[in-house]
């Protein structure tokens, strides 16, 4: 149990679970395109049923994602490291469908080249992420990273540049054929879980600036080869952690008000 959940009853320590993995799964499948409205989301996570006239996709995205987040608690709850296959059974999870694909792996690392254009100015730039052959070398420098940074989280601070300088890197490698992002908002917040804190996670509202703030990124530093420091530093990744920081307010609010009901339950004074 993270250490946010202390001190809290049990209805109010089930409440505010809910309420973040609902907020949770809303804004990393709303930044993906899914439809469904935190209100949607929530009904289909805790009753099972269907939305009329949203599309199945979307339904099975939020509950992968839903699962996904029990897996990540259940990675911060156990002893030992973050392994290759820890990233391939959260990738199952979030990964839901049901055409299997040889050049698509679900639970295995990318077969396939895969990139995208980035907006630079008033042109477009193809960028190409780091190639198959290439993935196994840097995502076993990047687990080594995530495995580092959770043993040194000794506070927020800590907590928020390894949240910032994991998701960066994993997007940058991109890693899988799909699922990336969900990816990265989802396992970037265990060292954060473990080091007492509520996940920071990215409000669909702020799609635009967070795209924008990964794309600078990897444009600066260019695309990924094994040989490539698995976090090159630059301005940008300084400004993402800025920007992270802004997004967390939202669950620490919610900790924070879970906590004044705690304590006017208890009958001591508000702060």
């Amino acid at each position: 149990m993270p250490n946010f959940l202390n001190g809290l009853d049990t209805d109010i320590r089930a409440a505010i679970i809910a309420q973040l993995r609902n907020l949770w799964t809303h804004g990393s499948t709303a930044l993906e395109g899914n439809s469904l409205t935190l209100g949607e989301t929530a009904f289909v996570i805790e009753e099972g049923l269907t939305v009329s006239g949203k599309p199945l996709k979307d339904h099975e995205e939020v509950v992968g994602h839903a699962r996904g987040i029990d897996m990540v608690y259940d990675m911060v709850n156990r002893m030992g490291d973050i392994t290759e296959s820890d990233l391939f059974n959260l990738h199952q999870a979030v990964q839901t469908s049901v055409i299997y694909d040889v050049y698509k792996p679900i639970g295995h690392w990318k077969k396939e080249p895969n990139g995208t254009y980035i907006i630079d100015g008033d042109k477009q730039v193809f960028f190409e992420y780091a190639k198959p052959d290439d993935v196994l070398c840097l995502m076993n420098k990047w687990l080594d990273l995530l495995n580092t940074l959770i043993r040194s989280c000794h506070g927020r601070d800590d907590a928020l540049t390894a949240y910032a300088s994991l998701h960066m890197a994993f997007v940058w490698i991109h890693p899988f054929f799909d699922g990336n992002g969900r990816m990265a908002r989802l396992v970037a917040n265990v060292p954060v879980l473990k080091s007492g804190f509520p996940p920071i996670m990215i409000p669909k509202q702020d799609r635009r600036d967070y795209l924008l703030c990964l794309s600078r990124y990897s444009l600066n530093v260019g695309s990924p080869d094994s040989q490539s420091t698995v976090l090159p530093m630059n301005e940008y990744l300084i400004q993402f952690r800025e920007f992270c920081n802004k997004s967390w307010k939202e669950s620490l609010d919610l900790v924070d008000e879970a906590k004044r009901i705690q304590r006017e339950r208890k009958g001591l004074s508000v702060v």
